[in-house]
């Protein structure tokens, strides 16, 4: 069965599974926010010790081994309206060109990169964020803040269904709620799945008063093949 397991919290779909497997299931949505596993050895943080002795890393899973097949970008663009997806420079030979490329200026300092890209299929200027949080505490060694994500969606306003097929510890999902949009997460790895279900739930206790909470999504039967 492709859907493992799925959990409902607030407007948001939390679905445990391999998004290879699951996305077919799905439909379509308005949007796909993601930030795909880049292939460069990420997963256990391994590049942000930088040589630091007592660096706290996290633990090695292995997801970052390699990147996701092209048939899960194929999928993600057949499936959605609008993409924007973190990592583009390391997909540019699966992805369609693009002048909406957006720009993440870190200001990390040191030998850190500058900065990140994200290709969209918004046929615009390209646009530049430049805030950086300090002291964030990271769940996944490769979280985006939460502003970022919600700078992204703010770039898709007319987006009300919002699909990250990698979610992670479930970021898109958080700023999807706290904008009051439909956003559905798969996660493979079920300690990050747990992580997100938690981080989703918190979000729904926190809510921007001037914001309408997503309505809660159609609950689908499932069947196993």
């Amino acid at each position: 069965m492709a859907i493992i397991k799925e959990e409902r919290i607030g407007g948001q779909r939390l679905i445990f599974g391999d998004c290879l497997e699951v996305m077919p299931l799905l439909g379509e949505f308005d949007a796909v926010v993601t930030d795909p596993p880049y292939g460069i050895g990420e997963d256990g943080g391994a590049q942000r010790t930088r040589g630091k002795k007592g660096y706290s890393k996290h633990k090695k899973k292995y997801w970052d081994k390699k990147r996701p097949p092209k048939e899960c970008f194929d999928t993600i663009i057949s499936c959605s309206n609008e993409q924007i997806i973190w990592g583009g420079n390391y997909f540019c030979d699966w992805l369609p060109p693009s002048m909406g490329w957006l720009y993440w200026q870190k200001r990390m300092g040191g030998d850190f990169s500058d900065g990140e890209l994200a290709w969209t299929s918004r046929q615009k200027a390209l646009k530049e964020f430049t805030k950086c949080p300090k002291g964030m505490d990271k769940a996944h060694p490769c979280e985006k803040p939460l502003v970022l994500i919600e700078w992204c969606l703010s770039l898709i306003p007319n987006a009300e269904t919002i699909l990250d097929p990698f979610m992670g510890s479930g970021t898109t999902l958080v700023a999807c709620e706290k904008l009051g949009r439909m956003g559905t997460g798969i996660e493979l790895d079920p300690d990050y799945f747990d992580i997100a279900c938690k981080r989703v739930d918190e979000a729904t206790r926190q809510h921007d008063l001037f914001v309408e909470p997503p309505a809660p999504q159609p609950t689908q039967r499932n069947f196993e093949i």
